[in-house]
């Protein structure tokens, strides 16, 4: 658990990072042990991915409000992405480039090292596809 100033995604260890990451690919094992090893705050950001509106009000009331933003910019609310400029959260800003699959977004990430962030905004576009997908299909009743 990251804790005593602003957490960003980075300061996570990479063990805890690849556990995000195979719960945003679905892995409920992953999920329960990210929740159950003091990191609710992954878990829950996993869970607001995948639209738990609960999952996000807890990011919300827990100071996890980046994470939270996250989220919804990933889906193109751009208020969410206008806060996330705002409160200076850039390296979460190159995270939505990475999902919306931009060269600049790679190419940082590849410069510093950090290629586990582009392997989860690739899980997470494949969780936003599919999710997308499955809206769109008009035999499945959507009630939101």
């Amino acid at each position: 658990m990251v804790t005593g100033r602003r957490i960003e995604l980075y300061d996570y260890p990479t063990k805890i990072l690849l556990a995000t990451i195979e719960a945003i690919k679905g892995d409920t094992k992953f999920h329960l042990w990210l929740l159950n090893n003091g990191y609710q705050e992954l878990a829950a950001f996993v869970s607001s991915l995948y639209l738990d509106v609960d999952a996000f009000k807890w990011l919300m009331q827990h100071g996890y409000n980046h994470f939270a933003a996250l989220s919804n910019a990933i889906d193109d609310d751009e208020q969410a992405i206008q806060w996330l400029k705002a409160h200076n959260f850039n390296f979460l800003l190159v995270i939505v480039d990475a999902v919306e699959q931009k060269k600049s977004a790679q190419d940082f990430l590849k410069q510093h090292k950090l290629e586990i962030f582009w392997v989860m905004a690739n899980k997470i576009l494949v969780l936003k596809q599919d999710q997308n997908f499955g809206y769109s299909d008009y035999h499945k009743i959507h009630f939101r």
